[in-house]
């Protein structure tokens, strides 16, 4: 029978054996005490195994509150523990209960973190995965080879539904590729989502007829599941390409069941990230975290970006680059979203660490502050990424490109 293994960071008071047949058991047939039932027959059937214990190092402090250890010592290794699929199936929900469940509360652990998870051939033929995937929204924005280069309406919360629709006219016409919602607005007072649509499309529709180029713009549509379908409907109705789902809020049933309409490219916000794994010894790794999203079915998922304004490092977010674009099955492989505090500037050590063009590359305030205004803006970061993947440096491209040096001139200090 199939198993799905998952590879485990720990960290114990206690022999690393045994504290990993204790998450085997709590996580299976187990408990901790032997309960009538509980035979050596269903025990082989039903029980997870742990593959694999090896032993990293010994550190003196525990990294959270858990068992407190005799020795003063506190023991860290890597686990591997699989389990049968006849446990939970097919369904994702029982399997993150599996892999990501009350395993986090045993108390022989001071930490632990889900690293990675190899799943079994036949869960390619049941779940889909993306619908649209890299290729699908290169040509749902008709942008071929280099990155797509895409904004975040802001201010987040306030503008009007006329307020964004002329900022819409100015990039579109500026040739940006991709514009979305902040996560922080879905429907407001001022910006009802339904007329937010109508007037954002109709303004992405008519350049459309004009130019041939469709913009892609991803309304977030996040909140409860009826509420999302309709939404999801009124996208379609307007001729929209794209829809935006804050998938920790909303959750791995309700995020799957809107990727299940297969008609729009789901855009994956991942805000609340942070409190998933920024503790190096709790929560999920990018690696694992991204199989599952990718079995839901998104086609764009955020990455964080080079010399971000937030906590992650450049090789993390190498990392998470190379992990979306890592095939999976035979389903397509998702677009990472590169943004946080992004201009053009660091296009250069993006392809650098990457060698990479499949990529949406988002700029907020790098394009919508923009001394030129916002249209200079996506010219600039356009100007930037032609630039590095020619070879030159940055002086170079400041010095050739007059939009993408007066970025410099802005945000090159900062």
């Amino acid at each position: 029978m199939e198993r799905i293994l998952a590879t485990y960071y720990i960290e114990t008071p206690y022999d690393p054996e045994k504290a990993a047949a204790v998450l085997a058991g709590e996580q299976s047939s187990g408990t901790f005490v032997a309960v009538p039932g509980e035979t050596e027959e269903l025990k082989q059937r039903f029980a997870a195994r742990v593959e694999d214990v090896r032993y990293l190092e010994t550190v003196d402090q525990p990294a959270i509150p858990g068992a407190v250890s005799s020795t003063g010592k506190y023991h860290r290794a890597m686990v591997k523990v699989s389990w049968s699929i006849e446990n939970f199936g097919y369904n994702l929900l029982v399997m993150i209960s599996t892999l990501q469940g009350n395993l986090y509360e045993i108390t022989q652990f001071t930490g632990l973190k889900l690293l990675d998870i190899e799943l079994p051939d036949s869960f390619g033929s049941h779940f889909k995965g993306p619908e649209f995937g890299i290729e699908g929204c290169r040509k749902l924005a008709c942008v071929l080879q280099r990155p797509l280069i895409g904004t975040i309406i802001k201010p987040s919360v306030g503008l009007t539904v006329e307020d964004t629709a002329a900022t819409v006219k100015t990039l579109v016409e500026a040739g940006i590729d991709f514009i979305k919602d902040d996560e922080l607005l879905s429907s407001s007072a001022n910006s009802v989502f339904e007329d937010r649509v109508a007037a954002v499309m109709k303004v992405i529709n008519d350049h459309a007829d004009r130019t041939g180029k469709k913009a892609m713009y991803a309304f977030n549509l996040s909140g409860e599941a009826d509420e999302m379908l309709s939404r999801y409907e009124t996208i379609l109705q307007h001729g929209g390409t794209c829809a935006m789902v804050s998938i920790n809020s909303v959750g791995l049933s309700a995020v799957k069941k809107i990727c299940d309409q297969r008609r729009l490219a789901i855009h994956a916000h991942r805000n609340g990230w942070g409190m998933l794994t920024r503790h190096p010894l709790l929560g999920i790794d990018f690696r694992a975290y991204q199989k599952i999203w990718r079995l839901a079915g998104v086609d764009q998922l955020h990455v964080n970006g080079i010399q971000n304004k937030f906590w992650e490092t450049d090789d993390s977010v190498v990392a998470s680059i190379e992990a979306c674009l890592t095939p999976m099955f035979e389903h397509k492989n998702i677009l990472p979203v590169v943004s946080s505090g992004q201009w053009g500037g660091q296009a250069f050590e993006t392809w650098r660490r990457t060698q990479t063009q499949d990529l949406l590359y988002m700029a907020g305030g790098g394009i919508m502050a923009h001394p030129m205004g916002a249209g200079a803006g996506v010219v600039a970061l356009q100007q930037a990424w032609e630039a590095a993947v020619e070879g030159l440096s940055l002086e170079e491209a400041a010095m050739q490109y007059p939009e993408f040096r007066k970025s410099v001139e802005k945000f090159g200090k900062k």
